[in-house]
C-alpha cells in the first residue's frame, strides 16, 4: 500500500471560516476594551484637573466611587466626562471628600434625571466606542455603525449618512449605517446646488430639523419624502467639514432630549470623518496602472481655484499624440491639445459632477482637414473630486465604428470599403438586398449609382460628400432596383475611417426597409376614415359646448331683482371639447324671495351637461314649494342619485329676502362664498354637509347670512380658483385679495375685472354671480 506524501495540510472551508468568526470576536472584544480604557482615561483626567489628584490616584479614587455608589466603572466615567463637558442633564463626578450630597427632589425630578443621566451615559458609552474602532483601523461605514446601533437605533432612527465636504463644495459619501447598497450608491455624490436645503446647512452651519420629512420638489437622502429627518453639521476646528444625516423609517417627533442627543453624537462624528478623510491619489499611484495601457491615457487635475485642467501624466502612447508640445506634463491642457480642449473640459466636469464616466466617439466632433488628429472613442473616468483620466484611441477603430452605426438600425447588411487598396467588402446579407449572387464582386458605395434608382442618385451623391469633404457620418434612404426587376427600399448609413488624419476607408450598413414603407402606404390609406371620425367627434363636441352655451349664456345683461342688483359670467373652458357641468341660476319666486345658485357637476363631456341640465331645472321646480334652501338640497340630492350617469355635483342654494335683508344658504360641498363689506372681504365658512349624489337621504344643514346695504357676495365654481401647483387655500386667498383691489364701479364692471384678475390654470369651465345689495 502506497502512503500519501506528507505536507502541509491546506485548510478547508470550515476552518477558514472558524477563524475568521474568532478573529472577528477578538477584534469586538479589543474595541469595546478600547473604549473602556478610552472613557476611564477621560474620567481620570477629569479628577486630574479638578481635584489635583496624581494619575494613580485619581484611577484608584474611581474605582473606590463606582464601588461606593454601585455603578460599574464606565457609567461613573460617562458621568464624570458630561458633568465635565456640561451637557444639559450631564451629572458632575463627585468630589473626593466633603460632599453634602444630592439636593431633595420629587418624584418626577428623579425620574427625569435618571433619564437624563442614562441617555448621557449612553452618548459618551458610544463615543468612546466610535473612538476604538477608529483606533483599531475600522472603516467609517463600521464606525458609522458603532454610532447608529448604540446611540441612534433607541432613538428610532433607521439610518445614518456621513458626508465629507470637498475643496468644490460637493457632498461625498464616506460612511453609512442602516443604507442598503442602492441607496449608497444614488447619493454617492451631491453637488453644489444653490439653494438646496444640504448646502443650506453648510453655509449657515446650523442643523436642519424635518419631523414630517422635506417636499416631493427637494430629495433628501432616506427612504420616502415623509420620513423624518436630521441634518446636523459636523465641524472640526470651527469649519464645518461634512454632514450627518439621521433618518427615520416614517414621521418622527424631534423633540428637545432627541436634538441634544443628535447634537452631541455629531461630535465623534465629526472627528471620525476628519480622521478618515481619503489622501487625494496622487500622480504617482495613477502613473504606474496608466503606462499599462497599450492605448493612449492621461491623468487630469483641476485647479482647485480657478479650475483649469493640468495634465499630470501622459503614458507612452499619449505622448505621441502630444509630440509637437515640449514637455506636455505639467502644462494647462489647452496648451497640449488646444482643439479638443473644450470638449474635454466639457466631458471632465460632468464626469466630475455625476460621478460617472462620460464616452464621446470623437473629441473633436468636427474635424476639418489640416487640423490635429481627433481623438476616438474618448472616454473621462472620474478620480476623486479634482482629477480625471482620459482614455482614447488614435485612429478610428472600424469595429465601434460600426457598432455605433449598428445601434440606430435593424436588419442589417454590413459593408466595408477600403479607399487605398480600392476593395469593398460585404456581409451575406448585402448581396441577398440587392439581387446579386453571393461569391459576386462587391459594389463600392460611390459606384452604387447604377443600382439605384435614377431620382435617388442625387441622395446618394450628398451623403458621399458628408462622409469625404465633411469626414461626418451620415445616412439616407434611396430605392434599390435589382436586377430582377424588383424594387427595394434601402437606407444606407455609414462612418467614415480616419487614419493620421486623412480618409482610409468607410464602413456602414444596408438596411432593407421596404416593409417600413408599405406599412407607411397601409397607414396612410386609412387616412381618410381617421380623418371622418375626428370630424365626427368635433362635431359632436361642438354640439354639446353650443347646448351648455344655450343653458349658462356666457355674458347675461344686468338684472335688476327685489333688493338686489345681479351680475353673472360664464368662462367656458380653454380647450372645447371639454365642456363641463357648471352652472348657476338666479330666480325670482312668488313670495318676494330670490333664488340664487352655484353648481358644478363633476366631469366633462355630454353625460356633464345633461345632468347640469337637469339639476338645474329640478332645482328650478322644487324652489317654487317655498321651502328652505336645506330641504331643496335634500331633495336634490335624491334627484341627483336618480340622474343618468350617477353624476356629483357640488352646489350652494341660497334664498335672499329683501324684507330683512337676510340670505339663508346652505352648501353641498361647495366652495365658501366671498362677502364684500365697506372694502373688506372675508369667506363666509359652510355648513358642512356631503356633496350632491354621494348617499342617500342625506340631510342638509342651512345658516343665515345678515347682509347690509352696499355689501357684495359672490358665488363661483372651482374653475376660478383651482391651480396644478398650488392648493386651494392659496386660490381662496388670492381670490380674497383680487376681490378686496375691486373699484367700487357698476356690478357689470366689477365681475368682469374679477373674472380677467383671477384665474385658475386647470382649463376648466368657471361660473361667477356677484349680488349687490341695494
Amino acid at each position: 500500500m502506497t502512503m500519501p506524501e506528507e505536507g502541509p495540510v491546506e485548510p478547508g472551508p470550515d476552518r477558514l471560516a472558524d477563524a475568521v468568526t474568532q478573529l472577528t470576536a477578538e477584534l469586538g472584544a479589543l474595541r469595546r476594551d478600547v473604549a473602556r480604557r478610552h472613557l476611564l482615561d477621560l474620567a481620570c483626567g477629569v479628577l486630574v484637573a479638578q481635584h489635583s489628584l496624581a494619575p494613580g490616584e485619581a484611577a484608584d479614587h474611581l474605582a473606590q466611587l463606582a464601588e461606593a455608589m454601585d455603578v460599574g466603572p464606565e457609567d461613573l466615567a460617562a458621568d464624570i466626562v458630561n458633568g465635565a463637558t456640561g451637557p444639559s442633564g450631564a451629572v458632575a463626578g463627585p468630589a473626593p471628600e466633603g460632599d453634602a450630597g444630592p439636593r431633595a427632589m420629587d418624584e418626577p425630578a428623579r425620574d427625569r434625571a435618571g433619564e437624563e443621566r442614562t441617555a448621557g451615559r449612553r452618548a459618551r458609552l458610544v463615543e468612546a466606542g466610535a473612538e476604538a474602532a477608529a483606533q483599531t483601523g475600522g472603516t467609517v461605514d463600521e464606525i458609522a455603525a458603532t454610532l447608529l446601533n448604540g446611540g441612534l437605533r433607541p432613538l428610532g432612527a433607521r439610518g445614518l449618512w456621513l458626508f465629507r465636504r470637498t475643496e468644490t463644495d460637493c457632498l461625498q459619501l464616506a460612511g453609512r449605517a442602516g443604507v442598503n447598497p442602492l441607496e449608497a450608491a444614488h447619493w454617492r455624490w451631491v453637488p453644489p446646488a444653490t439653494g438646496s436645503a444640504l448646502h443650506r446647512v453648510l453655509s449657515e452651519g446650523t442643523p436642519l430639523w424635518l419631523p414630517e420629512g422635506t417636499s416631493a420638489a427637494e430629495a433628501l437622502p432616506g427612504p420616502a419624502p415623509g420620513s423624518a429627518r436630521a441634518v446636523l453639521p459636523l465641524r472640526q476646528r470651527g469649519v464645518v467639514t461634512g454632514l450627518a444625516i439621521v433618518d427615520w423609517p416614517g414621521p418622527a417627533a424631534l423633540d428637545e432630549p432627541v436634538r441634544r442627543a443628535l447634537t452631541g453624537l455629531a461630535v465623534p462624528a465629526a472627528r471620525i470623518l476628519d480622521a478618515g478623510a481619503p489622501g487625494t491619489p496622487e500622480p504617482g499611484v495613477l502613473a504606474p496602472l496608466l503606462d499599462l495601457l497599450t492605448h493612449p491615457a492621461m491623468a487630469l487635475r483641476a485647479d482647485p481655484e480657478s479650475g483649469t485642467l493640468h495634465i499630470e501624466h501622459l503614458n507612452r502612447s499619449a505622448l505621441d499624440s502630444a509630440r509637437h508640445v515640449h514637455g506636455p506634463e505639467g502644462r494647462p491642457l489647452a496648451q497640449v491639445f488646444p482643439a479638443m480642449h473644450a470638449d474635454l473640459v466639457r466631458l471632465a466636469r460632468t464626469a466630475r459632477e455625476s460621478a460617472a464616466p462620460q464616452r464621446a466617439a470623437r473629441v473633436p466632433v468636427e474635424h476639418r482637414s489640416g487640423d490635429p488628429d481627433p481623438l476616438h472613442d474618448v472616454r473621462v473616468l472620474p478620480v476623486g473630486p479634482d482629477r480625471t483620466v482620459v482614455l482614447w484611441h488614435g485612429a478610428t477603430d472600424p469595429g465601434l465604428s460600426l457598432s455605433r452605426v449598428l445601434g440606430r438600425l435593424e436588419n442589417l447588411a454590413a459593408f466595408e470599403d477600403d479607399l487605398i487598396t480600392g476593395e469593398s467588402r460585404w456581409s451575406e446579407q448585402a448581396y441577398r438586398i440587392f439581387g446579386l449572387e453571393p461569391g459576386s464582386s462587391p459594389v463600392p458605395l460611390r459606384r452604387l449609382a447604377p443600382h439605384l434608382h435614377r431620382e435617388d442618385t442625387g441622395r446618394l451623391d450628398e451623403l458621399m460628400m458628408e462622409l469625404t469633404q465633411h469626414r461626418e457620418g451620415s445616412h439616407t434612404v434611396v430605392r434599390a432596383v435589382r436586377e430582377d426587376g424588383g424594387l427595394r427600399h434601402l437606407r444606407i448609413a455609414a462612418e467614415p475611417l480616419l487614419t493620421g488624419g486623412v480618409l482610409t476607408g468607410i464602413t456602414g450598413v444596408y438596411q432593407d426597409v421596404s416593409a417600413q414603407h408599405h406599412t407607411e402606404i397601409a397607414l396612410s390609406a386609412t387616412f381618410d376614415r381617421l380623418t371622418a371620425a375626428q370630424t365626427q367627434a368635433a362635431l359632436r363636441h361642438q354640439l354639446v359646448l353650443q347646448l351648455q352655451q344655450a343653458i349658462v349664456p356666457e355674458v347675461p345683461e344686468l338684472q335688476r331683482l327685489p333688493g338686489l342688483q345681479v351680475a353673472a359670467r360664464y368662462r367656458p373652458a380653454a380647450e372645447e371639447y371639454r365642456v363641463g357641468g357648471d352652472w348657476y341660476d338666479v330666480l325670482p319666486l312668488p313670495d318676494g324671495r330670490v333664488l340664487v345658485v352655484t353648481g358644478d357637476i363633476a366631469g366633462h363631456g355630454i353625460d356633464s351637461v345633461t345632468g347640469m341640465v337637469a339639476l338645474r331645472n329640478a332645482l328650478r321646480g322644487l324652489a317654487f314649494t317655498g321651502h328652505t334652501p336645506g330641504r331643496l338640497m335634500a331633495w336634490l340630492n335624491e334627484v341627483t342619485l336618480q340622474t343618468h350617469g350617477h353624476p356629483t355635483a357640488t352646489a350652494v342654494c341660497g334664498l335672499y329676502d329683501p324684507s330683512d335683508r337676510s340670505l339663508c344658504w346652505a352648501s353641498a360641498g361647495h366652495l365658501p362664498p366671498v362677502l364684500l363689506r365697506e372694502g373688506a372681504a372675508s369667506l363666509l365658512e359652510p355648513p358642512r354637509n356631503i356633496l350632491l349624489g354621494a348617499v342617500p337621504s342625506a340631510a342638509y344643514e342651512e345658516t343665515v347670512t345678515r347682509l347690509e346695504p352696499g355689501d357684495a357676495l359672490m358665488l363661483y365654481t372651482d374653475g376660478l380658483v383651482e391651480s396644478r401647483h398650488a392648493g386651494i387655500d392659496e386660490g381662496l386667498d388670492r381670490l380674497r385679495l383680487a376681490v378686496e383691489r375691486l373699484d367700487p364701479a357698476g356690478l357689470d364692471e366689477q365681475a368682469d375685472a374679477l373674472l380677467a384678475a383671477v384665474t385658475g390654470d386647470t382649463d376648466d369651465d368657471t361660473s361667477l354671480v356677484v349680488v349687490r345689495v341695494s
